[in-house]
């Protein structure tokens, strides 16, 4: 069944309204034989009549399956008439089943302007429709310059992407049609940006929430996420004023963030540029240190016969032979003016005892003490020390210049290569060597 009926002379008639939107009364038509009335939407028969709550409407005489108006469930068609009683209450014309010239699209409700020209259409969508058809629809009515907000009963995935509201059909007899989803205000007291704001659906009559559509009270606001709800202006206004303080703590946030990398940026670079100060300082110490040590050895290189520009290697090849840490004490009179050499395992936390003598003078070798190795740094010395050999000697010859190293164990009369069990023994007793054959340093002969 629908609300309107085309008449052959009277053209369009609307049975909502009291004179049929034509100046005709509804006595005109009801009951009346030989009358000819169509459909609008599928040009069949008509006629007048009353349902049994007293609503006039047009029925078919053969009802068509592909006619949408024929075939509107009860639901649809009271709620089509409330929406348009609803309009015409807030003092707008609005007529039922309207459609548009080119016929792409018929509106439930198409309320029209001061001019007569339609700005709104009202559409009771009970019927399951998809969220991309809401919006194809909706365009459609933009096109002609209509906005559209869709009226539903129940919750559907549409009503998220375009205008719409959700109603309540009365429960009883004098109830109204009452709005509860859809028209939203926002909540936000006390306006501070600590305080939770949000978006909350209100509930109101069904007449109020179209009279405040129409009205421009309330127009369609898109959310964040993409929701679509009527709201008011002053509640958009209120949203904004929130973003653009969260935008504004934000940016402060943003800034304070990229002070404290700079700053952090600033530490870090002092600090690097501290670290790369230190590590030149501790090089120069240990360059000032080497050389005080060269200048605080000169006489022994003299003594030695040794270049100052090897003794580092030297040093390198001690330390490699007897797998530990070193130092240099004094030049020792009482071992023929030797370098004596201070040794200590890398592991062990006393302190450091006497593990060799470096070119002593070999007129000192007489009474040399048996376990004390003896470290030359070429053949020449090798052959110096076998000649004035007196009791057996264990000598490393560490040469600095060709990076080799031989152990040799020299016997008053002859002397055993590394290779010989005598040699390996003999390295080994300087790679082992404790105290007993010496003195531990003192503080200034320590090197």
């Amino acid at each position: 069944m629908g609300y309107t009926a085309v008449h052959p002379v009277w053209g369009r008639l609307d049975a909502s309204l009291d004179d049929l939107g034509c100046g005709r009364a509804w006595t005109d038509i009801h009951r009346v034989n030989g009358l000819e009335l169509v459909c609008p939407e599928c040009r069949g028969r008509v006629f007048a009549r009353v349902s049994q709550r007293s609503f006039r409407h047009f029925y078919h005489q053969v009802r068509p399956k592909d006619c949408e108006l024929a075939n509107e469930s009860p639901e649809h068609h009271l709620l089509k008439l409330e929406l348009a009683m609803a309009a015409r209450a807030a003092g707008w014309r609005a007529e039922l089943e309207v459609s548009s010239e080119a016929r792409n699209w018929r509106a439930d409700v198409m309320v029209f302007d001061e001019q007569d020209r339609p700005f709104m259409a009202l559409e009771a969508q009970l019927s399951p429709m998809t969220p991309q058809d809401a919006r194809m629809r909706t365009d459609r009515y933009a096109q002609d310059g209509v906005a559209v907000c869709w009226v539903a009963v129940q919750d559907r995935p549409w009503e998220r992407v375009v205008p719409s509201l959700r109603v309540r059909f009365p429960q009883q007899r004098g109830e109204t049609w009452t709005v509860c989803h859809g028209l939203a205000r926002y909540t936000w007291s006390p306006r501070m940006l600590k305080t939770k704001a949000k978006w909350v659906h209100i509930t109101c009559p069904l007449g109020d929430a179209i009279k405040w559509i129409l009205d421009g009270r309330v127009r369609a606001h898109t959310g964040a996420n993409g929701t679509v709800w009527w709201t008011a202006p002053a509640y958009e206004d209120l949203a904004v004023a929130r973003a653009r303080m969260e935008a504004e703590a934000e940016a402060v946030e943003r800034a304070a963030a990229a002070e404290r990398r700079r700053l952090k940026a600033e530490q870090q670079a002092a600090a690097a540029a501290q670290r790369r100060r230190d590590v030149e300082q501790r090089a120069r110490e240990r360059a000032q240190k080497r050389q005080a040590e060269l200048q605080r050895l000169a006489g022994f290189f003299e003594h030695a016969g040794l270049d100052a520009a090897v003794w580092e290697t030297f040093t390198q090849m001690v330390r490699s032979a007897s797998d530990k840490a070193i130092r240099y004490g004094n030049p020792s009179p009482s071992h023929g003016n030797g370098l004596l050499v201070y040794a200590r395992p890398r592991s062990a936390s006393d302190g450091f005892t006497l593990a060799g003598v470096v070119c002593p003078d070999p007129s000192a070798l007489a009474e040399w003490p048996k376990e004390l190795t003896i470290l030359v740094p070429n053949q020449t010395w090798l052959s110096r020390i076998q000649a004035a050999a007196r009791t057996p000697l264990k000598v490393a010859v560490l040469n600095p210049v060709t990076g080799r190293s031989n152990f040799v164990r020299v016997a008053p009369d002859r002397a055993a290569p590394v290779g010989s069990n005598g040699g390996n023994e003999m390295a080994a007793g300087f790679t082992r060597q404790r105290g007993g054959a010496g003195r531990r340093p003192t503080d200034g002969a320590d090197r």
